[in-house]
């Protein structure tokens, strides 16, 4: 029989999540070990993760945010991307206005095999789309051991 460690919270977790989905939201950021939901960020922006035989390619959906208001990381297999969209100051002029666009910090978090080389790590953002590129280390081709007889 396995020990399997009781998470009081994931029932809601997954009402949460069922409920976003049903909504058409993306869903509510939550807090990972040792960060509350102020660091962990405000909205979360798209991205698309791609693999080919040289590298994986990270896309994320990122308009409005400048270049250098992006910042990446990679600690321990882990690689982070956050930053932050300002709200534009807007007048209306019948007194009503609809903000959809998601403003304030986000912060999104991959886990990445240790087959990376996180030494050239390539990012640049191009039309508001970030374009991380994370390359493979080249295994060096299996060694053949001669067995010798006594």
């Amino acid at each position: 029989m396995a020990i399997m460690r009781y998470d009081p919270w994931s029932t809601l977790r997954q009402i949460q999540t069922d409920l976003d989905r049903m909504f058409g939201q993306r869903g509510m950021i939550t807090a990972g070990e040792g960060e509350n939901a102020e660091s962990a960020g405000q909205w979360l922006p798209a991205v698309d993760i791609s693999e080919d035989d040289k590298a994986y390619h990270i896309h994320a959906d990122l308009p409005g945010v400048a270049p250098e208001d992006i910042e990446i990381s990679m600690d321990q297999g882990v690689l982070s991307i956050k930053g932050s969209r300002e709200s534009e100051s807007t007048e209306s002029e019948e007194g009503w206005k609809r903000v959809e666009r998601a403003r304030g910090t986000f912060y999104r978090r991959f886990a990445l095999p240790e087959s990376v080389d996180a030494d050239n790590i390539a990012a640049r953002s191009r039309n508001g789309v970030l374009e991380i590129t994370v390359p493979k280390k080249v295994a060096p081709p299996a060694q053949r051991i001669e067995v010798k007889s006594e």
